[in-house]
């Protein structure tokens, strides 16, 4: 799911997909399902191997996947949720032919979604996202970053939801493929350099095993930890998105856009998406954040 904006806007049917994929988060609970050829005697594959059974996923285009290689096993995990039928899966299998044995397949409860909704809530013209992380450019010029299925269509942002205080305007937005997009404050409204009172104070890409923090604007503040990087998420609808930070932390819709960090003032990424709620939990997808420094040349103060 992508963290996505709670509301859609009419007429514009890319916006209503993404509507409905976020207002249908389940708790993911990661069930294991028999994979393409579960053996006593576990099988070493190749960079090679391990790029083709990844490509093959994405060739079988099946919404509600996501797929990460997993280096403790040396294969891809691939999370199906509940919208994937068993023929979808074995079609899945077929696509990769000879590298099925590469595929560990795991099946999650519920639905992946884009949430839209760092913390505090922002609104565009029908939606609230999250605001993820305040930046700069060399010049001094301020910034706020967030998901880019929050921007994609989106102008004049508000900080209510009367939408009568404008705080800035989108100037850049990169979805599907990515997930981050970009607005430019406008307004005078403060922009600490925080995340819930944690001072940001560096950007980097976070190791498997990190214990992450995330905020949002419908669930507030939660943990986690990072099981997965360079996952691809099938949403849907042509909506695929890669190089991706997998965690179990859980997520709502309207939390899409937030900031995940570290307690020490690390940015490590901003919503897009997943499957669960904060009541059973999930597992969340973040677009990294380093990746949308580089492409506004901004940074995080």
């Amino acid at each position: 799911m992508r963290i996505k904006r709670t509301t859609p806007r009419s007429g514009i049917s890319r916006r209503t997909r993404l509507i409905a994929v976020s207002t249908g988060l389940v708790a993911a609970a990661a069930i294991a399902i028999p994979s393409a050829n579960a053996s006593d005697t576990p099988s070493t594959f190749s960079a090679a191997e391990l790029k083709s059974a990844s490509g093959s996923i994405l060739k079988a285009d099946i919404p509600g996947t996501a797929w990460a290689v997993d280096s403790k096993t040396n294969r891809v995990l691939v999370t199906v949720d509940s919208t994937v039928s068993q023929a979808e899966i074995a079609k899945i299998k077929q696509q990769a032919g000879g590298n099925a044995d590469a595929l560990t397949i795991k099946r999650t409860p519920g639905k992946f979604n884009k949430l839209i909704q760092g913390g505090d809530a922002i609104y565009a013209s029908s939606w609230r996202c999250s605001l993820g992380f305040n930046v700069q450019n060399s010049s001094g010029q301020q910034f706020f970053l967030t998901a880019g299925h929050c921007t994609d269509g989106a102008g004049t942002w508000y900080s209510n939801s009367g939408r009568t205080t404008v705080i800035g305007s989108t100037t850049g937005s990169s979805f599907p493929g990515n997930d981050y997009g970009i607005v430019r404050y406008s307004g005078s409204v403060s922009r600490p350099g925080t995340a819930n009172g944690v001072d940001i104070t560096r950007a980097a890409t976070p190791s498997v095993g990190t214990t992450v923090i995330r905020d949002g604007s419908t669930t507030g503040t939660h943990s986690g930890r990072v099981t997965a990087l360079n996952a691809t998420v099938n949403y849907g609808g042509g909506d695929i998105v890669s190089g991706l930070i997998q965690t179990t932390v859980c997520a709502e819709p309207g939390d899409s856009g937030g900031p995940l960090y570290g307690s020490n003032g690390t940015a490590y990424g901003l919503t897009s998406g997943g499957s669960g709620n904060c009541s059973s939990g999930g597992t969340t997808f973040f677009q990294p954040v380093t990746e949308a420094l580089s492409a506004y040349g901004v940074s995080v103060y």
